[in-house]
């Protein structure tokens, strides 16, 4: 699972300094997804670990994100 996440920043990573240093957010809702399914996979892990709290809270995290994420598709 860690490695994941961590393959969902490094792919993320490089479009959110694209968009700070030259103010384009034509990739916005790709990095609102990418941002969404990391929440979702760590929603995950803490299920696994027990701890449901985080877990639900990770996870209406992600619904939450998903949303946006097809609102800026739709909008697009």
């Amino acid at each position: 699972m860690t490695a994941i996440i961590g393959l969902l920043l490094i792919l993320a990573f490089p479009e959110i300094f694209n968009t700070l240093v030259n103010e384009d957010f034509e990739f916005q809702p790709y990095m609102m997804l990418f941002l969404g399914l990391t929440m979702l996979v760590m929603g995950l892990r803490e299920f696994q670990k027990g701890q449901k709290d985080y877990g639900w809270l990770s996870i209406v995290v992600f619904i939450f994100i998903l949303f946006v994420s097809f609102k800026s598709f739709l909008l697009k």
